[in-house]
């Protein structure tokens, strides 16, 4: 799932970058290319074996390093959900995802009902900023193939997370 960023999402990408003083090194460049240009929410071990291939001398720490630089000044978001390596996306605008049990996947989900959800105000002082829902089952691709390994959990039974 790979398409190349706009020119100008890129712009607005460098731009975030410098406001906070970072330099868009040959590095930062490459892999801020390659997250922008994906949609399949890759693992930093999915960036780091695609930007390998354009500059085969970038370690993997230099890798690890630039995604958590970019998500610190905004410019990426880290994505979890349980049992899962963490992924990585540039779309910042909110956003829902649904989660195939079988094969991980991570599908984008616009849906403006879930965008005006009533925040909780929790009793433990917790500052609630942004939220994101995850949804699991089974991906169309998953489901074609015939491969359900799992039962499909009981309603209101069913796990909704949160990113990091």
């Amino acid at each position: 799932m790979r398409a190349r960023p706009t020119e100008t999402d890129f712009q607005r990408q460098a731009e975030i970058c410098r406001s906070h003083a970072l330099s868009l090194t040959v590095q930062r460049r490459s892999v801020l290319e390659e997250l922008a240009g994906r949609s399949d929410h890759p693992t930093a071990d999915d960036v780091f074996e695609a930007v390998r291939r354009r500059l085969p001398e970038i370690s993997r720490t230099t890798v690890y390093r630039v995604l958590e630089t970019l998500v610190r000044v905004g410019v990426a978001r880290r994505v979890c959900h349980p049992g899962s390596a963490a992924r990585y996306e540039t779309r910042m605008r909110r956003h829902h995802h649904l989660v195939c049990l079988q094969c991980e996947a991570m599908i984008d989900l616009d849906d403006p009902s879930l965008d005006g959800l009533p925040l909780p105000n929790p009793s433990s002082g917790f500052r609630i900023e942004d939220y994101s829902i995850q949804f699991r089952g089974i991906c169309p691709e998953c489901i074609k193939r015939g491969s359900v390994r799992r039962k499909s959990p009981k309603p209101g039974k069913a796990a909704a997370g949160g990113e990091a």
